[in-house]
């Protein structure tokens, strides 16, 4: 009788083990599949952060080209303008003389 309780016990021990490691097992297999998902969740973050970053660089740019534009515009125009101030100050001074 002492050997079936103790027989009792040792399989009763053995199969919590089992269940156990079977509960531990499926614990990890979920943890890697919770650390996946959250690395591929940080993957589509950083792509779509570097999605932004290459818009916001490329809005920036042609903000720049646009100021550039202009401001040589502008230069082109008081340029033109100091050349026809230029041309009639000539004529008076021609005037004058």
């Amino acid at each position: 009788m002492k050997k079936i309780v103790i027989a009792a016990m040792a399989l009763t021990l053995s199969m919590s083990v089992m269940t156990s490691c079977r509960d531990t097992k499926d614990k990890a297999k979920e943890a890697t599949e919770d650390a996946a998902n959250s690395l591929k969740e940080a993957g589509d973050d950083l792509e779509k952060a570097a999605d932004d970053a290459a818009d916001a660089m490329k809005e920036a740019g042609e903000k720049a080209l646009d100021s550039i534009k202009k401001a040589g515009e502008e230069t082109m125009d008081a340029a033109e303008k100091a050349g026809q101030d230029m041309k009639e100050a000539a004529k008076k001074a021609i005037d004058s003389i």
